[in-house]
């Protein structure tokens, strides 16, 4: 895959979260990056069980929105 076939993903995220990705790539051998894209084509598979952080998703949100309007 050359540079230009690739898309950067750009997420704000709270200290704990991010430290916890990172934490969880390099116990894994792998890049954060390397993880997500190995993730992507599983999404659509796991949605039943991916609920409960669909959710949780849905909340933070919100909880963003809700502080941006502060």
């Amino acid at each position: 895959m050359t540079t230009s076939e690739r898309r950067a993903l750009h997420a704000f995220l709270s200290a704990d979260a991010h430290d916890q990705w990172h934490d969880f790539a390099a116990e894994q051998g792998a890049s954060v990056s390397a993880i997500l894209q190995a993730l992507a084509p599983e999404l659509d598979e796991a949605v039943g069980p991916l609920e409960p952080v669909v959710k949780a998703a849905r909340r933070i949100d919100a909880e963003r929105r809700r502080r941006s309007r502060r």
